[in-house]
């Protein structure tokens, strides 16, 4: 039976960008014998799975991207452009695979939001179930035009980090990513939460490091970011990531109360 409800099914040329370019450099994409990634919830077209299959071939060319879908008429018009590595298929959280294969990573963007914070972690669970010894699950959000990110890296022991990636050219605020935070988050942007006080000081940093502005904005936001762990938070990654406007945080940091 297939789990879950019809998205809206919004997507867009580039829109995940972000997000592809992060899972390249997950290292079990590189090290697993069958390099077999899903792409849950690929909306209104056939877009997204096909630019994840292209930007992973850059790294991994023998990747094969299945796009899974709930609705029939998606996965119908999606299957007309289908090609060598990448194929599409009816199903939801159940994530159905053939031949009894599971996969590598599932990417999950922009399809728990219309959920109830309730239902989360029973989605995550059954998306989990259908990964490979290592794999990976990347659930989160993005706006419209893939500029304001955010996601939750997962593996078989549950939520292990939180990344935001954001354009900066003409960031205001880094805490506008509060808008597009993972479900299991978004509702916990308040008073007494881990992840409000996480965003709180991302803004003091961005803030008090605004003349390095002067040097470009990679300049301002790797000092944020430098601040940040500074201060104590458990900031992942390097300053190759930084410079993209990213910062990948360790989950136990900012996770619910």
């Amino acid at each position: 039976m297939v789990e879950g409800r019809i998205t809206r099914g919004t997507t867009g040329v580039n829109r995940l960008r972000r997000v592809d370019r992060w899972i390249a450099t997950l290292p079990v994409l590189r090290q697993t014998a069958d390099p077999l990634v899903v792409d849950l919830g690929y909306g209104a077209s056939a877009t997204t799975s096909l630019e994840l299959q292209s930007r992973l071939a850059r790294v991994r060319p023998e990747v094969e991207v299945i796009g899974i879908e709930i609705d029939p008429d998606r996965v119908s018009r999606a299957s007309q452009d289908a090609r060598p590595g990448v194929s599409f298929r009816l199903g939801g959280f159940e994530v159905p695979l053939p031949a009894g294969r599971k996969a590598t990573v599932i990417r999950a963007l922009n399809v728990l939001r219309q959920y109830d914070e309730s239902e989360v972690h029973k989605a995550w669970d059954r998306m989990l179930a259908r990964l490979q010894p290592g794999g990976i699950l990347v659930e989160g959000t993005c706006n419209e035009v893939g500029r304001v990110c955010c996601w939750i890296n997962l593996d078989a022991a549950g939520p292990q980090s939180l990344t935001v990636s954001l354009r900066l050219e003409g960031l205001g605020k880094p805490s506008i990513v509060a808008e597009r935070l993972p479900k299991a988050l978004i509702h916990r942007n308040v008073p007494g939460e881990r992840i409000h006080e996480f965003l709180a000081a991302l803004d003091r940093h961005w803030q008090v490091n605004a003349p390095l502005s002067v040097y470009g904005p990679s300049q301002r936001w790797i000092a944020t970011v430098e601040g940040m762990r500074a201060d104590g938070w458990p900031v992942l990654g390097t300053k190759s990531r930084w410079r993209l406007g990213e910062l990948t945080i360790a989950w136990d940091a900012i996770g619910p109360r």
